[in-house]
This record gives structure tokens, C-alpha cells and sequence, in this order.
């Protein structure tokens, strides 16, 4: 049973009348008369009396009607529901990004989107870009921002927004803080603090040292990049991250990598799903808005 089908027969119930009902609803005579039988025959019980011209509910039928009711008040409420959240510049985006584009990159983005954007409203997660992946596969977020990512299970579409280098930081009472710049067989004896796996900047900062012929000796991995800064700011290792906003609120010397490394930031959606309005224009907002960040 269709809601139009259901829109026929309030219609019906309504006017009492056939011929105006059908003329009202732009339909044939025959045509809504069909589609009542329909009605009654797949609930199995007449839903109206009918004397000459004239049809009006019986019990059956008033009782239908309450249902009907129901069915058509919630299907209007979702439908505008549903509306609000897809309509270009006052819709709903659910967004996602790595914990290190928190601290700056991201409360930035968002406050000139609202300003662009005032109606627009977000549903934000912070997570690792392997928890973003799980959650762009289940169609739980309709973008992230993270390092490219890649699935098994759909197909992602992505765009590089930046790319941003990495550093070592030692404990500024390190012999390497006299240094500016530091080789990789300088530091691959050295207690180091990594990032949980499960990050790509993990991954990423493992395939580095590892493309060096070295394996990290990790003895603390934690859970952002803050806390990475705070235990080799007290002396227990030394690390590789981004230059994030507060380093310098912590006991660490920042070092060049010679030869240098990079990361690509890029925003990820799954490529043959809906994007709703609003996140369709999200996404082409932060893609001018990156480029002009970087110009």
C-alpha cells in the first residue's frame, strides 16, 4: 500500500463524494474508484457504505481513518524533516576529522562557514582516520578530513586540501636542541614517543623510518598529540609530529628532518553514495577555502 493510495482515500473519506473527490485529486473517476477496491480488498474488510452517488465511511473506514491519519501526519513531519536537513546553505553536514585538525584547523574552517553559511548546521566527530574510515563506510559522516584513506569496502573519492611538514622535537635539555636540522640515523637510537596505532600519522611516521632501514625503539604511545609533546617535553623520548598550535608552551626543541617529510591532508567521501545538498556545498566552501589558505 503507496501513501498516495492513502491520500486517495482521506480524500475520499473527506468529501464523501467520488466524482469530487477524483476531480479535486486530478485523477480519473475510475481510476481512484480502483485504487478504494484495492484499499478493501487488501485490508479485507468494505471501508465505505454506498448509496447512489453518495459514499461515506462505516466502521471499518472510521477506523482506517485514524491510522491513515497518523500515517500521513508522520509522513509529512519526516518529509520536512528530511527537507531541512538536505536543503542547500541551512542543511545538516556530518563532518569528520582528525584529532591534530581540532586545535586550529578545523574551529577556523567552521567559523568562517558559519559566517558564509548561517543557517548551516554540523554534526562533528573527532576521531583517528581509521575510525573516520569505519564511519564513512557505514555512511555515518558524509566527510572527513584526515590523510588519505583508503577502503575495501567502498570506493572514496578524495581531494588534497594541504600538506603540512613534520618535525622531530627533543627535550630542549636534548644535546640534538643545539641543532637545527637532524638526519634520521641521528635519532634512530632515541626512546620515542609515538601516536597510538590506529593513526595514519602513526603509520605514516613508522613507513618513514622504516624506508631508512630503522625501526623505532616506541616506548610510550599515546593517545593525541599534546600529551606526545608533554612526555618529550619531561625528558622520556623524542618524536616526530606536525607543527601544532601550543608546542611552544612546552620544554621541546622543534628539528628539520633531513631529507624532509610531508604529510597530505585531503577531504574523503564515499564516491557512489547521496551527498546531501548541504555537504555538497560544504565541500566545494572548504576547497576554496583551503586554496585560498594556501595562496
Amino acid at each position: 500500500m503507496e501513501i498516495e493510495q492513502l491520500q486517495y482515500f482521506k480524500t475520499v473519506a473527506t468529501m464523501q463524494h467520488m466524482t469530487r473527490a477524483a476531480e479535486v485529486l486530478a485523477i480519473s473517476q475510475p481510476a481512484l474508484s480502483k485504487s478504494i477496491a484495492n484499499i478493501e480488498q487488501h485490508l479485507g474488510v468494505p471501508l465505505f457504505n454506498r448509496e447512489g452517488r453518495s459514499i461515506y465511511l462505516n466502521r471499518f473506514g472510521e477506523l482506517f481513518l485514524q491510522s491513515v491519519n497518523v500515517i500521513l501526519d508522520e509522513y509529512d513531519r519526516i518529509k520536512e524533516e528530511f527537507e531541512d536537513i538536505i536543503k542547500p546553505g541551512s542543511g545538516e553536514v556530518s563532518f569528520g576529522f582528525i584529532h591534530t585538525l581540532g586545535m586550529e584547523i578545523v574551529p577556523e574552517l567552521i567559523a568562517s562557514t558559519s559566517e558564509a553559511f548561517p543557517n548551516m548546521q554540523f554534526s562533528l566527530t573527532q576521531a583517528t582516520s581509521l575510525s573516520l574510515l569505519k564511519r564513512l563506510e557505514e555512511g555515518a559522516i558524509d566527510l572527513c578530513l584526515s590523510q588519505k584513506i583508503e577502503s575495501r569496502v567502498i570506493e572514496i573519492e578524495t581531494e588534497e586540501l594541504f600538506v603540512e611538514e613534520l618535525f622531530v622535537i627533543v627535550p630542549t635539555t636534548h644535546p640534538l636542541a643545539q641543532q637545527d636540522a637532524v638526519k634520521y640515523d641521528e635519532v634512530k637510537n632515541e626512546p620515542f614517543i609515538a601516536i597510538k596505532k590506529g593513526n595514519s600519522l602513526r603509520q605514516l611516521v613508522d613507513e618513514l623510518f622504516l624506508e631508512q632501514g630503522i625501526v623505532l625503539n616506541t616506548t610510550f604511545a599515546a593517545e593525541e598529540m599534546h600529551t606526545v609533546a608533554g612526555f618529550v617535553g619531561a625528558g622520556m623520548g623524542i618524536s616526530v609530529i606536525p607543527n601544532i598550535k601550543g608546542l611552544d608552551h612546552y620544554k621541546v626543541k622543534r628539528l628539520k628532518l633531513d631529507p624532509p617529510c610531508y604529510r597530505s591532508v585531503c577531504v574523503s567521501w564515499a564516491k557512489n553514495r547521496y551527498l546531501p545538498p548541504a555537504a555538497s556545498e560544504f565541500k566545494q566552501y572548504l576547497l576554496q577555502y583551503f586554496q585560498q589558505r594556501e595562496e
